[in-house]
């Protein structure tokens, strides 16, 4: 039961670490990168030799790679969505303050000649 523990502890703190890792800016594109290579090389923790076991490594580190990168992609594009958003707003509610705000007006009495 411990080992079980252990080995779920260790691919815990993989999966953090590669998490952790992608969302870091700086290391996003050298993490995307890698795991690239890594599924394109023949180098594997489990060679691909081996039918079913080769292929269960790449496909856990192609899935972990496309739902953290889809992720930080639907982020961003509600972060963007929000900056919209809110900019919009502010425009309005400035347009808002301006059109109700004490405007001086001026009254005319026109007279006609005839």
């Amino acid at each position: 039961m411990k080992k079980q523990q252990k080995n779920n502890s260790i691919s815990a703190a993989l999966h953090n670490w590669y998490r952790k890792a992608l969302k870091h800016s700086k290391y996003r594109w050298v993490v995307i990168l890698g795991t690239l290579l890594y599924l394109a090389s023949p180098l594997d923790i489990s060679p691909d030799v081996f039918p079913v076991l080769g292929w269960i490594d790449d496909g856990l580190i192609a899935s972990l790679l496309v739902t953290e990168v889809s992720q930080l992609m639907s982020e961003e594009l509600k972060r963007r969505r929000n900056a919209t958003s809110s900019s919009k707003t502010t425009t309005t509610e400035v347009e808002t303050v301006i059109d109700t705000d004490k405007v001086k007006t001026i009254n005319i009495e026109a007279v006609s000649v005839s």
